[in-house]
């Protein structure tokens, strides 16, 4: 029901869009900026600290390309975000666009996401004969255009500069920064990436006001996110919290804990490329800050759980395995790196290890 355009309108639906016209460019990316916002996808730079870096009189087109690629293993949340309610990510990608003075948004969706990327498509249809989406959207004379493009399933493409290049119809690989992509991006024009759930949360904060949404979280990362819990809990499924939110709290009263009584043994944080916290230091907040004095990362916000259960050398070679078989073969260390770790992780694993291996895996990492 949520997924079509009129009930989306019933609730409120593109009035944030509206208001941001109102507003204007500056004044949008201010908001934004008040409320601390900070990247879903990843890394965590601050939003409107990003579109700000985008020339504003370069003379040449700009774009907005949204990251819905969702590679990282552990992840659902953005793919969850589309399925259920596409106009939401719409008007956040039109809201972003407008911000930034670019003319065409590109949402870059995961191949695989097959029903997610139709009812996407759909959604796009339905916004674009409606006038939320093109010339002189809802009478403002503003122009926006959008285009849902599908990649071909490739971890490497999740990174920026790499869905730039698999965007414009090349090899998926990134590219040496700088030039930085808001001085030359897709299609060597002015370019800004946000993933799904930054531009969702972007529409709220229009609506609402920044300093609505530093009501939520911690004074460093500000606002909610989903965090997707996957593994050995009871109550498997995405958890929308403020950030800040113990992980113990997570694991154990939202996500149900451990069942069949089993002890707890190690939690993934924030996706597969984020380091393992071990059961006696989940009392740490979900907040950047708080999980890199651990060492490690909010990441995508995909916790995975282990329980005592799990060999962890099984675990080191399955990760080993995924990112050898997904590097782009550009750099060197991560070429003969990953295949170098797995291979030393398959012989542990098989029980043919020396202990001069533990050595030979540090130094290679």
């Amino acid at each position: 029901q949520q997924r079509r355009i009129d009930t989306y309108v019933q609730r409120g639906g593109y009035q944030a869009l509206k208001k941001a016209f109102e507003l204007g460019p500056e004044k949008v990316i201010d908001e934004v900026k008040t409320s601390g916002l900070r990247g879903r996808g990843g890394a965590g730079f601050p939003t409107g600290v990003k579109w700000s870096f985008m020339p504003k009189e370069s003379g040449k087109p700009h774009y907005l390309l949204c990251n819905a690629d969702e590679s990282e293993p552990g992840t659902f949340k953005d793919r969850e975000l589309i399925r259920w309610d596409p106009h939401q990510l719409i008007e956040g990608c039109l809201i972003g666009a407008y911000a930034i003075g670019a003319q065409h948004v590109y949402i870059y969706c995961r191949g695989e996401f097959f029903e997610t990327n139709q009812i996407l498509a759909r959604a796009v249809e339905d916004a674009y004969a409606k006038g939320y989406v093109g010339k002189d959207i809802m009478g403002s004379g503003n122009d926006l255009e959008l285009t849902v493009h599908q990649g071909a399933g490739a971890y490497i493409c999740g990174e920026e500069t790499g869905l730039m290049n698999s965007l414009e119809g090349r090899r998926g690989q990134p590219r040496i920064k700088p030039p930085f992509p808001a001085a030359v991006g897709a299609f060597g024009m002015p370019s800004t990436i946000n993933n799904v759930e930054t531009l969702c949360a972007a529409k709220h904060i229009v609506d609402n006001g920044g300093e609505w949404y530093r009501q939520f979280g911690t004074e460093k990362s500000p606002g909610t996110t989903l965090f997707g819990v996957s593994g050995h809990v009871a109550r498997p499924g995405l958890f929308e919290l403020p950030l800040g939110t113990r992980l113990d709290t997570l694991v154990h009263e939202h996500a149900g804990g451990v069942p069949g009584g089993k002890r707890l043994k190690g939690v993934i944080p924030g996706g597969l490329s984020m380091p393992i916290l071990p059961a006696d230091q989940l009392d740490v907040p979900l907040a950047e800050e708080s999980l890199r004095e651990r060492g490690t990362s909010l990441g995508t916000g995909g916790v995975m759980v282990m329980d005592e259960d799990t060999c962890m050398v099984r675990v080191a070679c399955v990760i080993s395995w995924f990112f050898r078989d997904e590097s782009c073969g550009q750099c060197t260390q991560c070429r003969e790196g990953t295949g170098w770790i797995h291979q030393i992780c398959a012989r542990l694993e098989r029980g043919e290890g020396r202990r001069e291996d533990l050595d030979i895996l540090l130094d290679v990492a």
